[in-house]
């Protein structure tokens, strides 16, 4: 699989430790939107599409995030998964790279983008192409 397009969309505010959002097409045919660009405490890294993890609440079913003592919903005390010792996930990946090669191709064509997007920024005449619409083509579903 060929990454075919990276698009990016960078933060403006520079204090924040998220420098950008991204999107990746693979074969000009599958776009996988919202990785993001962090400043961590050893530089820039690429991190995965991800959803906050919830848990539902045994008083009325509401999903609630996970680290949550009370139910936002109705106030019912969570029950703790854990113990405060250990570390509770806050996010998992949707869609993350299988193996180290194809994780350096994504870091290595995003970073390149972003690099390209950060120069291309400085000009007067930028325009941010993120939300452009992609190509697409019609599917046709026997039935």
């Amino acid at each position: 699989m060929n990454i075919t397009d990276v698009r990016i969309k960078l933060v403006e505010d520079n204090q924040d430790r998220l420098k950008a959002f991204c999107s990746i097409t693979f074969d000009d045919e599958f776009v996988v939107r919202d990785l993001k660009i962090i400043r961590g405490p050893r530089g820039l890294f690429v991190a995965m599409p991800s959803r906050k993890i919830t848990v539902k609440c045994r008083g009325c079913s509401t999903r609630v995030d996970n680290k949550s003592r009370y139910c936002v919903n109705c106030g019912a005390q969570m029950e703790r998964q854990r113990t405060d010792s250990e570390r509770t996930r806050q996010y998992a990946d949707i869609a993350h790279p299988i193996n180290s090669g194809c994780r350096t191709r994504i870091e290595s064509a995003v970073m390149n983008a972003f690099d390209c997007e950060i120069q291309r920024a400085s000009r007067p005449d930028y325009v941010c192409r993120y939300n452009e619409p992609h190509e697409t083509h019609e599917v046709l579903i026997a039935g």
